[in-house]
């Protein structure tokens, strides 16, 4: 009886200070949104909308040869889940479609198929985009397995050896990866992540730390416009992004040997326009929380992670579900990734620069126009 008296207090204690933070707790959205909505959208993006199969990938199928042998040995490609043949009429057109991006690799059936297989040793050519070699080494199975199963079943309906598909050897190109190597893969795409990091995470705290320490009603006083406030807290940013994106170019060359083989102020003012976007962000979020801590986390879940999960960077959008398609194409990222692979890879493609240049350009124009907003309702 005497040892459960002090016990008695000490639950009710106990009791009290839980109901106290639980209510506190379910005051604070922010601690709902990290403890249920990031977990939700984790399980949710690994668990459905991302995958590293590839279906439906794009090849285009150039017929130097007509006859009966050479149609035969491409008919794997009509019935495959995996492979979607684009029919071209020269390799000069299925070329434009892989530089384009509207093709992932080319199947060349030569103009001497029927006399190379008469002499026992056939030859197809393949020639894979290797700007993402992960998917182009998927592809190239893929296209090896269809081939080489339309060509023995036309051997056993021919009643030829069981090894008759063994005359047909296809040989491989990679384009734009000649090393086969993922770092050249990766390192471009770090460049968005870190443009990301720093743009929309240093700047998401700007206005929220002066709105927790009073510092930003100074600022009311004064004759300063809100579009000249929002640009003078860009500035400082814009310049330490620089110097972060200027380290990520001299890393991928001298340190990863990833090619440049685009236009190196292209890459950079690219850069550079893609740096103010995040910046832009994370001003607009800075300025809506007003709370450091839901600035951090909104950051994370409206920049970081879609920049790292929906951009490209590490999963091929086009074996996503469609409603994961629609959300990534809404992202800045999504433009950006696209973009500074294909310079570093591949070249200057101007269709795809003026594309992805056009839809940052507006990003950052209305994010800005929406942070100088944000700060007008207190400025003005």
């Amino acid at each position: 009886m005497t040892g459960s008296a002090p016990r008695a207090p000490a639950l009710r204690r106990l009791v009290a200070l839980t109901r106290k933070e639980t209510r506190q707790m379910l005051r604070d959205r922010s601690n709902l949104v990290v403890g249920i909505l990031l977990p939700v959208v984790m399980i949710l993006l690994f668990g459905y909308g991302l995958s590293f199969d590839v279906t439906d990938a794009r090849v285009a199928v150039v017929m130097e040869e007509s006859s009966a042998a050479a149609v035969n040995a491409v008919a794997g490609l009509v019935g495959s889940e995996y492979i979607t043949p684009v029919w071209t009429r020269s390799m000069v057109e299925a070329e434009g479609l892989v530089r384009a991006g509207k093709a992932d690799a080319i199947l060349r059936v030569p103009a001497d198929f029927i006399r190379t297989i008469a002499a026992g040793h056939g030859e197809l050519q393949l020639i894979l985009n290797g700007v993402d070699s992960n998917t182009a080494q998927a592809i190239e199975g893929y296209a090896q397995s269809a081939v080489m199963t339309a060509l023995q079943h036309q051997a056993d309906r021919q009643g030829d050896p069981p090894t008759a598909s063994a005359s047909v050897e296809i040989v491989q190109r990679m384009w734009f990866n000649e090393a086969n190597d993922s770092t050249w893969f990766l390192v471009p795409g770090l460049i968005v992540l870190v443009a990301t990091l720093i743009g929309a995470f240093l700047t998401s705290l700007l206005i929220a730390r002066e709105w927790e320490r009073g510092t930003l009603e100074s600022l009311f006083v004064t004759p300063a416009r809100p579009m000249e406030i929002v640009l003078a807290k860009l500035a400082p940013y814009l310049v330490v992004g620089a110097v972060d994106i200027a380290l990520c170019l001299l890393a991928a060359r001298f340190v990863f040997d990833v090619p440049i083989r685009g236009s190196l102020p292209i890459i950079v003012a690219s850069s550079m326009l893609y740096l103010l976007v995040s910046l832009a962000l994370g001003l607009v979020i800075s300025g809506v929380t007003r709370n450091q801590f839901a600035a951090s986390q909104m950051a994370l879940l409206a920049s970081f992670m879609p920049a790292m999960m929906l951009s490209g960077f590490v999963f091929d959008l086009r074996n996503v579900p469609v409603a994961v398609q629609v959300v990534s194409h809404v992202l800045p990222a999504t433009y950006f990734m696209g973009l500074i692979k294909t310079l570093f890879m591949a070249g200057d493609y101007w269709p795809q620069i003026l594309r992805a240049n056009a839809a940052l350009a507006a990003y950052a124009i209305a994010l800005i126009l929406v942070a100088r907003r944000t700060l007008a309702k207190r400025l003005d």
